[in-house]
């Protein structure tokens, strides 16, 4: 006499019931952030290590950042697929079969993936927020002098246009020649006069032209701040101008290709999160141990007699 080992029991869905357990994907989104914590950090470390203030020493700036870009998305989509993998093996199994329950796995890792963006947009939101909020506070602080000289954007290009060409022409330090003065504030009207040409700078850039009034106002405060000519100052505010459209052009490009990388990032991610859940449902079903194949490497479990 032949006798059959008891079959799987599967859970019964009735009226009302949801298909969606939240627990396994909760689950599965905390272990994902927690694994992309641990490895942004070790990241983080690498990425320091490599870096040094010698010349000729350490990794270039360039390798580095292809090296964090490599490193982002690896993480994410490392952590992801962990994630999605929890929520697949813990999902229970209902009437369903063949591609429904690969499917509702697979919804599970995307249900993972989703709460995992989610509760990253929300902490980058704050973040984001209480350091613009400290920054303020430490701004109004330090006053209108630390603003203009930190804060302003145009900021490396004002100083190339302002600075004198001769050590001769440059304002002499309080106290030059007698005893030790207290450090002196920068004149109102100077930091006024730098505000007002960082905006013009700015307008220019996003008109795509510097109009002959704004130039020739610009070079006649330049020629006073340096000494300079006025066809010098001229040449100068010209100077400006192009390397604010430079700047902006760099910003430009590293904002598009920071976009298109966080959503090929993120698209990856919820493609692996996916196939993992689906890969967890699958070893959940024939107790198979946890790995990642990606042949048909199903146990089965030979009839009692």
């Amino acid at each position: 006499m032949t006798h059959v080992g008891p079959a799987p029991v599967s859970a019964v869905s009735t009226p009302g019931s949801s298909f969606v357990e939240w627990g396994a994907v909760l689950a599965g989104a905390v272990l994902a952030a927690a694994i992309s914590f641990v490895l942004l950090t070790f990241g983080a470390a690498i990425g320091l290590s490599a870096t040094s203030p010698w010349p000729n020493s350490g990794v270039s700036a360039k390798v580095i950042a292809s090296t964090a870009v490599f490193w982002a998305m690896a993480q994410q989509i490392g952590a992801f697929m962990a994630g999605g993998y929890v929520a697949g093996r813990m999902r229970s199994r209902w009437h369903e079969t063949g591609h429904e329950a690969d499917f509702r796995d697979g919804l599970h890792g995307g249900l993972v993936w989703a709460v995992g963006v989610v509760i990253g947009a929300a902490l980058f939101l704050s973040t984001a927020g209480g350091a613009a909020k400290t920054g303020a506070d430490i701004a109004g602080q330090a006053g209108t002098a630390a603003m203009s000289s930190t804060n302003d954007p145009m900021g490396a290009v004002l100083d190339t246009m302002l600075r004198p060409t001769t050590v001769a022409q440059a304002t002499p330090p309080p106290g030059a020649g007698t005893a030790p003065a207290a450090p002196r504030a920068r004149p109102a009207a100077a930091d006024d006069n730098r505000a007002e040409m960082s905006r013009i700078l700015a307008s220019s850039v996003t008109k795509g032209s510097l109009s002959a009034q704004d130039r020739a106002y610009m070079a006649q405060l330049v020629s006073q701040r340096t000494g300079m000519s006025q066809q010098e100052a001229e040449k100068r505010v010209d100077d400006a101008v192009i390397a604010a459209r430079q700047a902006a052009d760099k910003a430009r490009r590293a904002a598009i290709l920071t976009g298109f990388v966080t959503a090929a990032s993120l698209l990856l991610s919820l493609a692996a999160a996916w196939w993992a859940a689906v890969k967890g449902g699958d070893h959940r079903d024939h107790s198979i141990p946890a790995r990642f194949e990606f042949g048909d490497q199903r146990r089965r479990v030979a009839p009692t007699t």
